[in-house]
């Protein structure tokens, strides 16, 4: 069976206090006081009782300032505790539920707002290009390098501005080039950039976005060079396919006028890419093709041909921390045969091309990617794959050893809690027991299988022990003066004092056993489920 759906923060505040959320000043008042008087640092001499009372008391005076407040209230029941640390300050006037929504929410945009401001958006990337050939001949082994950086920057909510630059070195001549767009949002559906580039292809421009239905997008670009004042018009539309795939077209008027069209798909597994493009001096078409083997390696495939272009890729890459990726791809085309190193880190990328050779001699061909994949299996099944195996236990076990220590420590801090509410529970235990009423024998809450199996057990062997809890005493506490006990509807049982969760995650219950009127009675209650005893369909 699934775990039972857990309301935000498990309306903890309530449980503490025991209270229902519907329940009034008065309530919220009597139930402070009945838990201060037991909990009380001032009541204990001893200095680890006086701790525990201390902490214990801090919990219960937090609770009750917050639930004896008429507007802190309400935005606990509404948001939890989350809406309480957000530092919202509510004025007298707003007491309706909406109105405090209303207030968080806006809250919240302003908070999403100044996270927005607060980080610029980079990425680059830097291109070295080696060639064999021309070391042997005698040349440099660098061929040449190119270097790319853009820089978004908000600067209001409504406009961005983002700052890009290039240079490219092939031997002893070089190129560059530097832009600046400004991006306005129109509504929430459309958008227009301003743009200028100065260095090789000086123009300026101007393009729009707007979404025009829930599945389809348009762009509308005009741009004019500065060079030759020549114009360039371009319109292109987007529709989603289906839920993972996005088909799109694009056409551009102008000195380089052509049409493409184009699809991607991506889901967890895999992602997919084409396009056929035709101009008025050229034509091509390009597809790759991406498969996921693990959360952190993949394989790829890629090709083009067309009029300038003529190659065939394959290669893999890896994740190796949680920002960055390396990537080793094996190429064959019209320039040759060639290796390619890539290494994306946080927005940044590095690529280092090698050509290897412009001869297509069969032998070297096959030896060329023969060699680097047969390394990189060898390095994947003796080295890589054993040292994550490593790694990912050494993290499993250290998480387990973190809740372990987490449930420990809140194992400790029940049965402390519950040390402080013995006295006053054996009493009323003993006070039940001389008028013949409610007196809970046995009480366990915790793991919903182990709960079962202890329901048929006297005793609670070691292997159930440590997924459940006997909270016989703090339920004695509980049991009023006229014999009864109610646990509320939608309160997780794990916040009641004296209690805590000993299986977070999993589905739990509560076995009750107890005696009134000299009669035996059993009963087992979810963990959100309202419970009421006594009651006659109980017994057994």
């Amino acid at each position: 069976m699934a775990p039972e759906p857990e309301p935000e923060d498990g309306r903890e505040l309530y449980a503490l206090l025991h209270l229902s959320p519907e329940s009034s000043d008065e309530e919220i008042r009597r139930a402070y006081r009945q838990y201060a008087q037991i909990y009380h640092p001032d009541k204990y001499q001893d200095p680890q009782m006086k701790d525990v009372a201390t902490e214990n008391f801090q919990r219960i005076r937090d609770a009750y300032e917050i639930l004896s407040d008429e507007n802190k209230r309400q935005i606990y029941d509404i948001y939890g505790m989350e809406g309480l640390n957000s530092g919202l300050e509510l004025g007298p006037k707003l007491n309706k539920p909406e109105e405090i929504k209303r207030q968080l929410e806006e809250l919240r945009r302003r908070k999403e707002e100044e996270k927005f401001f607060v980080h610029a958006r980079s990425t680059g990337s830097v291109v070295t290009n080696f060639s064999v050939p021309q070391y042997l001949d005698g040349d440099s082994i660098m061929k040449g390098m190119g270097m790319s950086s853009e820089v978004q920057l908000p600067i209001s909510k409504l406009n961005t501005v983002t700052v890009g630059g290039n240079l490219v070195v092939n031997g002893t001549a070089g190129t560059g080039a530097a832009s600046v767009v400004l991006r306005h949002q129109l509504s929430s559906v459309s958008s227009i950039d301003l743009m200028a580039t100065v260095g090789l292809r000086s123009l300026i421009g101007v393009q729009t976005f707007r979404q025009i239905s829930p599945n389809s997008t348009a762009t509308s670009g005009l741009s004019l060079s500065l060079r030759d004042g020549s114009i360039n018009l371009s319109n292109g539309w987007t529709r989603q396919l289906s839920e993972n795939a996005v088909g799109n077209i694009q056409l551009v008027l102008g000195t380089e006028s052509n049409i493409s069209v184009g699809w991607q798909k991506k889901d967890e597994k895999c992602s997919a890419a084409g396009e056929v493009k035709v101009g008025t001096n050229s034509f091509g078409a390009s597809a790759h093709y991406t498969h996921h083997f693990s959360s952190k390696s993949h394989g790829r495939v890629a090709g083009r041909v067309g009029s300038t272009a003529l190659d065939f890729e394959i290669g893999g890459g890896r994740r190796i921390s949680e920002f960055s990726t390396v990537r080793v791809l094996y190429n064959i085309g019209i320039q040759g045969v060639s290796w390619r190193f890539e290494l994306n880190r946080a927005g940044q990328k590095l690529v280092i091309p090698v050509l290897l050779s412009t001869d297509f001699n069969a032998l070297f061909v096959t030896g060329a990617f023969a060699i680097p994949s047969t390394l990189y299996f060898l390095l994947q099944t003796y080295v890589v794959k054993p040292y994550y195996l490593k790694r990912e236990k050494q993290k499993t076990l250290e998480k387990m050893d973190s809740l372990s220590t987490q449930l420990t420590e809140a194992r400790q801090a029940a049965k402390k809690a519950q040390r402080l509410l013995e006295p006053v529970s054996n009493r009323k235990k003993n006070k039940q027991l001389e008028n013949d009423g409610l007196v809970i024998m046995k009480a366990l809450y915790g793991d919903r299988k182990k709960i079962k199996e202890s329901s048929e057990l006297s005793d609670i062997d070691d292997n159930v022990a440590s997924q459940v809890l006997d909270v016989t005493i703090p339920l004695n506490f509980l049991v009023t003066e006229a014999g009864q006990l109610k646990l509320h509807e939608g309160i997780k049982k794990s916040g009641i004092m004296g209690f805590y969760d000993p299986c977070p995650g999993d589905p739990k219950l509560l076995l009750v056993e107890y005696m009134y009127h000299g009669q035996q009675y059993k009963v087992i209650a979810d963990d959100y489920g309202a419970l009421l005893i006594p009651q006659d369909i109980h017994k057994f």
